[in-house]
């Protein structure tokens, strides 16, 4: 076993916006990053990008939904590094052809395919919180609760009560662990985030989506935030939202 004597963070979700930069923002902390998505296409560039930052960074393949295969990865993170220090959970999908059912409209299985996201997190909690604990210090921050998590959206439906559910989970880890070291913190956002894949995809069609320029937020900031929610301790969200 090769242990770094680094601490190391774990980016689940690891794009060209938000992921990217919370890679960028916990480097510069001293942690080594370890990225995990779906598809290793772009991952060369990714460490690529964080090593000219001086960061140390590796990549692994991985989807969240895949149960044995984000365990497996975990596993070998932790075995690798000797622990994980800090957790970012914020995967998302782009699929042009998915759309949210309005409220007025959705069934149970409408709930669950919004809920494919929510499960994960649990799952992942579960493998890297337990050392956390024992160590008495680590992180677990998340991202992908939209704003209608907290704001009613009707036409959101679905992707409303699954972004309410991954906020609840965070911010009751948050006080379940509020006496054991570790810190749960949770990022709500309302808006597009610049240079991510689904800002991209709407900026490039604009007949369909009209100016994206006036909902979109820098992921830069709030990987920031995301960084104070940590370090600071002294609340378990920040709300972050591009419509005033």
């Amino acid at each position: 076993m090769s242990v770094s004597p680094r601490r190391t963070a774990v980016v689940i979700g690891a794009g060209p916006g938000l992921g990217m930069s919370v890679a960028h923002r916990v480097g510069r902390e001293g942690y080594t990053v370890a990225l995990v998505s779906r598809s290793d296409v772009r991952h060369a560039g990714y460490v690529e990008s964080l090593a000219e930052a001086g960061i140390e960074a590796e990549a692994h393949v991985a989807d969240v939904r895949d149960r044995e295969l984000i365990s497996a990865t975990l596993d070998a993170i932790a075995e690798r590094h000797g622990g994980i220090d800090l957790l970012y959970y914020g995967p998302g999908a782009l699929d042009p052809d998915a759309h949210p059912t309005p409220i007025t409209r959705i069934d149970s299985d409408d709930v669950r395919t919004a809920m494919s996201w929510v499960y994960p997190a649990v799952d992942v909690v579960a493998k890297v919180l337990p050392g956390m604990i024992e160590r008495g210090e680590g992180a677990l921050l998340f991202a992908g609760g939209r704003l209608s998590a907290v704001v009613p959206m009707p036409p959101l439906g679905n992707l409303a009560l699954s972004s309410a559910a991954l906020r609840n989970y965070a911010l009751t880890l948050h006080a379940g662990l509020a006496d054991q070291g570790v810190y749960a913190g949770t990022l709500t956002i309302g808006g597009l985030i610049e240079r991510g894949d689904i800002h991209r995809f709407v900026k490039s069609n604009p007949e369909r989506f009209g100016d994206a320029g006036v909902s979109s937020l820098d992921p830069d900031e709030i990987a920031d935030a995301a960084w104070r929610l940590y370090a600071d301790r002294d609340r378990p969200e920040v709300v972050f939202s591009a419509f005033g």
